[in-house]
């Protein structure tokens, strides 16, 4: 997905320091575009935090009415540095990138997508979605990998289920199962649900920061409160976490849903600006100017597939779509610092 804001904001990523056990973090909304745009809940990057392990971005949306909200359309724009995790739980999304890989994201099955020194993608609900529901997540790539090859990883875990949870892990290792899919520095990423009351105890690695994101009903996180839409942190130390689901459920769920995710602390400063990750302001500014140069041909239109293709982000094979322009950088450098 996307970053569609016409002004997005310089993200210095650093590590916050977290003042509480679970430090909450508040999605703000944002939208995807258009009069009628599909409306997401960011809780990351936020002013309080940037990063939990190497996970950087974190959009949650639905379930959206698609007759209403118009569902995703989400044209094809650049990547760099970065990798994309789709995950759903109501709907189906067609995803389209620029190395040749086409396929569709449904509920409870991963796809993750590389940029390594650069691609471009699109994503688009399919016709016979009716209600889209679901998380967008980045993870930003070291710099031993940041410049590699693009690639596409798909994964459908197996459930794993206990006395009132179900959890399905799709990076990582949890409650004894294990994601095959490679990542370029330790992640957690689980979908659990769990009944009304009930408590689910899991180990963790004891160096992971670990993030809560709360899909709907109530769920206390090693002993806070979080409500649907909030993100939990907890700092690095524990070797186990405990989650807790309310009586009821919120929007008339029963039960409660969460995304864990987690990784060590990443350790390395990054400047995030649109969807390009770099190192510092010029490689920002070199990734905007060859992304516009390979947009327009010599007159400023924009340029067709062929001449889009030529670009080193290249474009999403058969797309059909205009791509999205970047927006203007912001007055002064991006700063960087750790």
């Amino acid at each position: 997905m996307s970053n569609v804001e016409e002004h997005p904001a310089e993200v210095q990523c650093e590590a916050g320091r977290a003042t509480e056990p679970v430090q909450v973090l508040v999605p703000r909304e944002v939208p995807l575009g258009g009069l009628r745009a599909m409306r997401v809940r960011r809780t990351l990057p936020s002013r309080e935090r940037s990063l939990i392990g190497a996970w950087c971005f974190a959009d949650h949306y639905g379930p959206d009415e698609v007759s209403v909200t118009g569902g995703m359309s989400v044209a094809p724009h650049p990547h760099t540095g970065l990798a994309t995790v789709s995950w759903l739980f109501t709907g189906t999304v067609e995803h389209r990138d620029s190395a040749g890989n086409h396929a569709m994201v449904r509920p409870g099955e991963l796809n993750l997508m590389t940029a390594g020194a650069g691609i471009s993608h699109s994503e688009v609900s399919t016709a016979d979605t009716t209600v889209l529901h679901g998380v967008q997540l980045w993870v930003v790539s070291p710099e031993h990998t940041r410049h590699g090859e693009r690639r596409f990883d798909h994964h459908v875990p197996e459930p794993v289920t206990g006395d009132g949870w179900t959890a399905r892990v799709f990076l990582g290792s949890l409650l004894g199962s294990t994601s095959p899919v490679a990542t370029d520095t330790p992640l957690l990423g689980a979908e659990i649900t769990l009944d009304p009351d009930t408590e689910l105890v899991a180990d963790v690695p004891a160096d992971f920061e670990l993030g809560v994101l709360v899909d709907h009903g109530t769920v206390t996180a090693a002993g806070q409160r979080l409500v649907a839409g909030e993100l939990g942190y907890l700092a690095p130390g524990n070797e186990r976490i405990s989650l807790h689901s309310g009586d009821s459920g919120q929007d008339g769920n029963a039960g409660a849903r969460v995304i864990l995710l987690g990784g060590p602390p990443f350790g390395e400063s990054i400047v995030m600006w649109w969807n390009f990750i770099g190192r510092d302001h010029d490689e920002i500014v070199r990734y905007r100017v060859e992304w516009q140069a390979q947009l327009r041909d010599g007159d400023g239109v924009v340029s067709d597939s062929q001449l889009m293709a030529s670009g080193p982000y290249g474009i999403p094979v058969g797309d059909h779509l205009p791509p999205i322009p970047a927006p203007p950088m912001p007055g002064g450098r991006l700063k960087h610092r750790r």
